[in-house]
């Protein structure tokens, strides 16, 4: 009698969380913010992988101290394949590198913005959150990788110019591409500010003039931590385990990790994938250098 052979299962391919980090401006210290998300998830166990998406004036490997030998310019060009480009934090962040002071990269047709995530969705399906670090603005690529995203982090600080360009960002997002809830944290909280006011003020306008949620996930104190990190290159919840805003990242960790999914994806980077190109306006030409 035959022996009957027993089926073997795949291991389930982890529900994949795709948060844009956005801040309609910069200077507030948004990508600051995805570096040390990406790593206080990393240090909870999560497999994080982090996409530099402010493709002309990336910074995410400097304040990694990371140095690529290729970026998403070179995979464009078809000199490197992704996964050639990849480079890995000693937190265990995966990070996806970005080109510096290449003005075309700022101005990339949207075919080119396709074959980049046409790339992501070929890599292998162990990665359970993708943070997006979006340029400032609320130029082309922002917008692409934004209406992709199930989560939209806008960083504000206490300033005029923060609060008005968030909230043209969120304009755009909510009557280009449908666009409902937005979470906002508020950078540099002074002892002497009020977070929770400032989110207040912004949210007052977008329940006047928009049909939005606004969620307040809460503050990164203004710590001098956070600049000594910056200048060894270094994520804060690294150099700084005990510090304030190490312990305020964390707490942003555990909020975003019970996030759950608004559109039940089946799962994998495939899901941002599918996402972008599911816009009628985008098509996947092969990509000329």
């Amino acid at each position: 009698m035959p022996q009957r052979k027993l089926a073997i299962k795949s291991p389930p391919v982890p529900a994949l969380q795709v948060i844009a980090v956005s801040s309609g401006k910069g200077g507030v210290g948004k990508s600051t913010v995805a570096v040390n998300l990406a790593t206080a998830l990393a240090k909870a166990d999560r497999r994080v992988l982090l996409l530099d998406g402010d493709l002309g004036l990336a910074s995410v490997d400097v304040l990694l101290g990371l140095t690529p030998t290729a970026t998403l310019e070179q995979m464009l060009a078809g000199e490197r394949q992704l996964d050639e480009i990849l480079l890995t934090t000693t937190e265990g962040v995966t990070v996806i590198p970005s080109a510096s002071g290449v003005a075309r990269m700022a101005k990339l047709a949207p075919a080119e913005n396709a074959a980049i995530v046409s790339a992501l969705s070929a890599l292998p399906e162990i990665y359970d959150t993708l943070i997006v670090d979006t340029g400032p603005g609320i130029g082309e690529s922002v917008l692409f990788f934004c209406q992709a995203s199930q989560h939209h982090l806008i960083v504000i600080r206490d300033e005029p110019a923060s609060l008005t360009d968030a909230y043209a960002l969120i304009k755009t997002l909510r009557r280009a591409y449908q666009v409902k809830r937005f979470r906002v944290l508020v950078n540099m909280a002074t002892p002497d500010s009020d977070p929770r006011e400032l989110f207040e003020r912004l949210r007052r306008v977008t329940d006047r003039f928009l049909d939005v949620v606004l969620e307040f996930v809460g503050d990164i104190p203004a710590d001098e931590g956070i600049a000594r990190s910056i200048r060894v290159q270094r994520p804060v919840v690294a150099t700084s385990p005990t510090g304030a805003a190490t312990r305020a990242f964390h707490r942003l960790a555990t909020k975003v990790a019970s996030w759950s999914p608004p559109d039940a994806p089946t799962g994998g980077v495939s899901f941002f994938f599918e996402r972008l190109v599911a816009r009628p306006a985008v098509r996947l030409p092969k990509v000329v250098k």
